[in-house]
This record gives structure tokens, sequence and C-alpha cells, in this order.
């Protein structure tokens, strides 16, 4: 039996007397499109810094694909973008994806690069342009191509849809869904339920670092009733 794509448990962490992650255990399975929930301040961003060793936990075991996240190549089948994605200001479009995919160990493919711009709808000359000239949806798409064209098996997004309008948030999620069928396994933090409810096969809610439901979406309102994932988490979170 494989092991998980992500093990967590019993991940604690602190900063000072605050306790931004407490006891949280949580499995995501290879395959799965898995999305984290939870308010500003929930503990979501923290708990992603300890899965990628970026902050040490002050208890609690994670592994990842069955390998130690401490453990340098554990991390080598992940692709990460962050909330707030912010480029080398003097490199061009071409040069961030060029640089994108040397640190993730895989050849640059011009035309891959373009079919990828070309799903997320940011235009070809964004390659000759310097990223200091985009906007903040441009630099979105940007982070995102370059993530998506690391071909890792685990990818973890930070409110992937940040900057994004209507259009290209559409076109996004039909690109993640995409993977998704390919068998990748994708984890993301998003405020906007109605995404993590068509997109994602699981979920968690996270509120004041706990965790607070694991389970699909659909059961997720069957649980907490109220017809909707937005009346579910609030009924959810006030149970606290």
């Amino acid at each position: 039996m494989s092991p998980p794509a992500l093990r967590i448990s019993s991940l604690a962490k602190s900063y000072g007397t605050a306790k931004a992650v407490g006891d949280l255990s949580l499995d995501i399975a290879p395959g799965e499109f898995f999305g984290l929930v939870g308010e500003n301040g929930a503990g979501k961003t923290t708990l992603i810094k300890c899965v990628l060793d970026f902050c040490a936990a002050d208890a609690g075991e994670i592994a990842i694909f069955g390998v130690n996240h401490r453990e340098t190549g554990s991390r080598s089948r992940i692709a990460f973008l962050p909330e707030r994605f912010i480029p080398p200001y003097y490199f061009l479009g071409r040069d961030f994806l060029r640089y994108s995919c040397e640190l993730h160990h895989v050849a640059y493919d011009e035309a891959r690069a373009l079919d990828m711009l070309a799903a997320l709808e940011l235009a070809a000359d964004a390659l000759d342009k310097p990223v200091r000239a985009y906007s903040k949806g441009m630099t979105q798409k940007l982070g995102l191509a370059g993530c998506l064209l690391s071909g890792k098996d685990l990818y973890i997004l930070d409110e992937p849809t940040s900057g994004l309008d209507p259009k290209a948030r559409a076109l996004l999620k039909r690109e993640l869904k995409t993977h998704h069928q390919r068998g990748k396994t994708l984890m993301m933090t998003s405020h906007a339920l109605h995404d993590v409810g068509e997109m994602c096969t699981r979920m968690a809610v996270i509120h004041r670092g706990r965790l607070r439901y694991a389970g699909t979406p659909e059961a997720f309102v069957g649980t907490y009733g109220g017809g909707s994932l937005e009346n579910a988490y609030l009924e959810c979170i006030s149970r606290d």
C-alpha cells in the first residue's frame, strides 16, 4: 500500500505565547485534490511552512510520500506557490520560467511554456516583458505557470486564485482539474468555499490552530447543515 502523499501527525507550532497550530493530525492520499479552509490567522500558512520546513515545528511529525520532511529529498516531489508570490523584478517572464524549471530539475520547453500560458490566458509576449511591468494578475499567472510546468507529484498552492479576475479563475480551475485527472495530488488553501466544493475531493477546516473537520465537502454540509458550504462552515466554527 502506498504511503500518504502527506502525513501530519500531532503537529504543534507556537510563536511566543501565541499557538498557531495545536496537536493537528491529517493525511492526504496520493491523487487527492485537498482543500484547506480557515479564516485569516487560523494556522493554514503556518501548517504549510512546517510541511516545507520553512519553520521548525515545536512537536509532531511530517512525512511526504513516506519520507520525513526534514530530509531535503522529501521535497523533491513538491511544487509550491506562496500566497504572496513576488518573482525577481529584473527577470523577463521567460527568465523566470527557465529558472523555475531549473530549480525543479526539468528541461525548459518553450512550446510547453506557451501552451501553459495559453491555458491560463497570459499573452505569449509576456515572456519578453520584465516582471516588474506585470499586473498582479499577470504575476500570479506566471507563478502558477512555473509551478505547474514542474511536473511534480504534489502541488501545494496557497490561495492560488489571488489577484485573478473571474475568467482567469475559471481557466485556472479547469487547469487544476486537468492535473488532478492526470493523477497529481493537489493541496490548496482557499477562502472561496464554492471553489473548494467544486474542485476538491476532500477538505479540512482549521480554526484557531486546530483541526475542526476533515472529509468530503458533501459530508461537511451533511454534518453541519445549512444547505451550503458557507453555512456549514459558520456552524462548524461556531461550535468552538
